[in-house]
């Protein structure tokens, strides 16, 4: 680690820093061991890590505007993390083939980045590997991530009730169950996006996991979707495609009920 101004530094402490800054609403989190973050540049590279992680990919001019920095300054924080593993350099996804010069490289969380943010999903893994020990066959590996998906469709219904803007209580809700989510207007629809993935690692060896998943979203929000990315796919976040029709019938439909 190359914190000058630490003293003994080391990957632990700062995984505690990580993690006493992800313990705010947006992010749910279990703080074993509490650091104070004296130093001004440790505090600022745990607020570089919580922009990426909850904003998904992002350019270095964009995180510089996002918190108030120099150029220089985001640039300086920037190359600390990605040497200490913490986060990634990577081209971007180019959306507009109209856009000129060459496109700025963002930076994203790395695996090692989004395992020091704490998450209260730790014995996901155990339960799984346990069914699966236990029991045997792929078939009850779909089992599980539906019964997973199910425990979501009836936690979110207490949450999002009869909200008007379903989606955007989803992403509430995700957000509270340590996802940090966000939803924004993509052409004829919605996006939701997960920028975080507190079963990442589960749902790359077991991709039944985010199958299920999409199909919990369908349910909740009474339309159909579809994922576009998954952080467990490698990508730097989790994207799902709410078609705007699939959504004024979904609502039609509710009110036809009432």
């Amino acid at each position: 680690m190359r914190f000058s101004t630490w003293a003994e530094p080391t990957v632990h402490t700062y995984a505690n820093g990580l993690s006493q800054l992800a313990g705010g609403d947006e992010l749910r989190n279990n703080i074993v061991v509490k650091t104070d973050l004296q130093s001004p540049d440790l505090r600022t590279r745990d607020q570089v890590a919580r922009a990426i992680l909850e904003a998904g990919p992002s350019t270095a001019n964009a995180l510089a505007m996002r918190l108030k920095l120099t150029p220089a300054g985001i640039r300086r924080h920037l190359d600390y993390l990605i040497e200490d593993g913490i986060l990634e350099e990577r081209e971007p996804h180019s959306r507009s083939a109209r856009t000129r010069g060459r496109p700025s490289k963002v930076f994203v969380m790395s695996d090692k980045g989004r395992e020091l943010f704490e998450h209260s999903y730790d014995d996901l893994a155990v339960s799984a590997l346990k069914y699966i020990s236990t029991q045997g066959g792929e078939h009850l590996v779909t089992g599980f991530a539906k019964q997973r998906a199910d425990e979501i469709v009836k936690k979110s219904e207490t949450f999002i009730g009869s909200a008007k803007d379903r989606a955007k209580s989803l992403a509430k809700f995700l957000t509270k169950e340590g996802y940090a989510a966000s939803t924004h207007a993509q052409g004829i629809g919605v996006e939701l996006c997960q920028h975080h993935c507190p079963i990442a690692h589960v749902a790359a060896e077991f991709p039944q996991l985010c199958e299920e998943e999409t199909k919990a979203f369908s349910q909740i929000l009474g339309s159909h979707v579809q994922r576009l990315a998954t952080i467990a796919d490698g990508d730097g976040v989790c994207t799902t495609f709410i078609p705007a029709r699939s959504i004024r019938e979904a609502i039609k439909e509710r009110r036809k009920r009432k």
